[in-house]
C-alpha cells in the first residue's frame, strides 16, 4: 500500500501542510519515501528539522532520489541532520516497502 496509514488530526497546521506535500508528490517513489516518513516521524522531529524537510521538498523530486540513491552528491546545504534521518529510515530492511 503505498498511502498513509495515519490521520493528520493532531498536528499542527504547518506539519499538516507537511504531510499533505509529503504524500502529494510528482513521483510516486517520492510520494512512498517522504509519506512513509511523515507518517513515522513529522510528529516527532523538531522546528529546525521541520524547516529543513520543507526545504527538501522544495527540491526537484528527481534530485532528491538521486541524492537519495547516491547517483548523485547531496549539496552539503542539504546534507544535514534530516536528510540523513530520512535516508536511514529507508533500508533495504525499513518501511519503504513495508
Amino acid at each position: 500500500m503505498t498511502e498513509s496509514t495515519i490521520s493528520s488530526a493532531g498536528l499542527d497546521d504547518r506539519r499538516r501542510a507537511a504531510f499533505y506535500r509529503a504524500w502529494h508528490r510528482g513521483m510516486r517513489e517520492m510520494d512512498i519515501l517522504y509519506g512513509k516518513f511523515a507518517d513515522a516521524e513529522l510528529a516527532k522531529i523538531s522546528d529546525e528539522e521541520l524547516e529543513q524537510f520543507e526545504r527538501l521538498m522544495d527540491l526537484p523530486d528527481r534530485d532528491v532520489l538521486m541524492f537519495i540513491t547516491g547517483e548523485a552528491p547531496t549539496p552539503d546545504n542539504y546534507n544535514n541532520a534530516l536528510f540523513k534521518k530520512l535516508k536511514a529510515f529507508h533500508t533495504h530492511d525499513g518501511p519503504i516497502f513495508g
